[in-house]
């Protein structure tokens, strides 16, 4: 069976994280992506092979020096036949190189470009890298022990979350029928992602708090939680849960979640206690089958060695396969491009 996205061609200037994985999401799917490099390549390929294989398998590569009349000659004969072009550079970059819908809509009035930036294709030059973002928007804020500093997540969720948003953007146009110009940045999207938070302040006034070990700002008990042996996740959102969880844990009283919330700090003490007498991974045993939301605190090397089944081959690459499944589909995960493999005879 083919992919969804089958047929459909799209071009790819990207460089790091954001642009090369919404490209790949949508290669995963069946497009065929086509990576414009400079003869020096991708920046990522000098942080390490399987960090390049991880956001660029399934995709051809083409070299092309984008500040000459003979690169721009040709990008303009790739956009002639393609759907649609990604670019993650600065904005000054973009329009410098010609990479806009205004500059390109001569080639192809179909063609769908999406610039995909710090703080917008107008917003201007200032360096925007995901930890920068974050900072500057109130994650880090958000994050870490109120009793210390602001922290940040141990991954690049401002790059991989705005790389999903312009995947999402650039089919949207391509679904329209229209060709046009798609404006997706980091900053905008990390606000958007804080929408509830966001809308409290805006409508009530009520700031957000980092509370301690990252207990949710609404729902009681909905945080991690120290065990005899280990951290234990549990989320109890409604009252359901809290019935089955204080039956097995034998924890009295707070039966609502209005009472749960309004006596906060009784809930997690009661809770507390009663998840020190026994391990995490016990916990989950025990919790789980009552259909109570729980994990025990895993690395990431325990929670690839507990889900095999995730984990693909793109060539000599081990890499955690799409996120997307699609019925009677299953993607082709070829291996990454060598620098300008597909460059002759194009």
């Amino acid at each position: 069976m083919n992919g969804p996205l089958e047929g459909i061609k799209i071009l790819e200037v990207g460089t790091m994280l954001a642009g090369p994985y919404a490209t790949m999401m949508l290669a995963d799917l069946g497009a065929e992506v086509t990576k414009i490099e400079p003869p020096t390549g991708d920046i990522s390929r000098q942080v390490s092979d399987s960090y390049f294989a991880s956001l660029n398998r399934g995709k051809r590569s083409v070299c092309l020096e984008l500040g000459t009349s003979e690169g721009q000659q040709r990008l303009g004969e790739l956009v002639a036949e393609s759907h649609a072009l990604l670019v993650n550079l600065k904005p000054s970059a973009i329009r410098k190189l010609g990479l806009t819908y205004d500059a390109l809509r001569k080639y192809n009035d179909k063609i769908v470009c999406v610039a995909l930036t710090g703080f917008g294709l107008y917003g201007g030059d200032d360096p925007a890298f995901d930890y920068v973002v974050q900072a500057g928007t109130g994650i880090a804020a958000l994050t870490g022990d109120p009793a210390g500093p602001p922290t940040l997540p141990g991954y690049s969720s401002a790059d991989n979350s705005t790389g999903l948003t312009a995947a999402l953007g650039l089919l949207a146009q391509i679904v329209s029928g229209r060709g046009g110009q798609v404006d997706v940045c980091l900053r905008d999207v990390l606000l958007s992602q804080l929408n509830y938070h966001a809308a409290a302040y805006l409508n009530s006034g009520v700031t957000p708090q980092r509370r301690p070990f990252g207990a949710h700002s609404f729902y009681v008990p909905a945080q991690l939680f120290p065990t005899a042996d280990g951290y234990l996740a549990l989320f109890i959102t409604h009252d359901g849960f809290w019935r089955a969880f204080s039956t097995e844990a034998g924890v009295a009283g707070f039966e609502t979640m209005a009472e749960r919330s309004a006596r906060r700090e009784d809930v997690l003490a009661v809770v507390s206690a009663a998840l020190a007498t026994d391990t995490a991974a016990s916990w989950e045993a025990r919790l789980e089958p009552l259909g109570i939301p729980v994990a025990a605190v895993r690395t990431l090397p325990e929670a690839l060695d507990a889900l095999p089944e995730l984990v693909v081959s793109a060539g000599e690459y081990r890499l955690v396969g799409s996120s997307i499944k699609v019925d009677g589909y299953t993607p082709d995960y070829r291996p990454p491009p060598a620098l300008g493999q597909d460059s002759a005879g194009h």
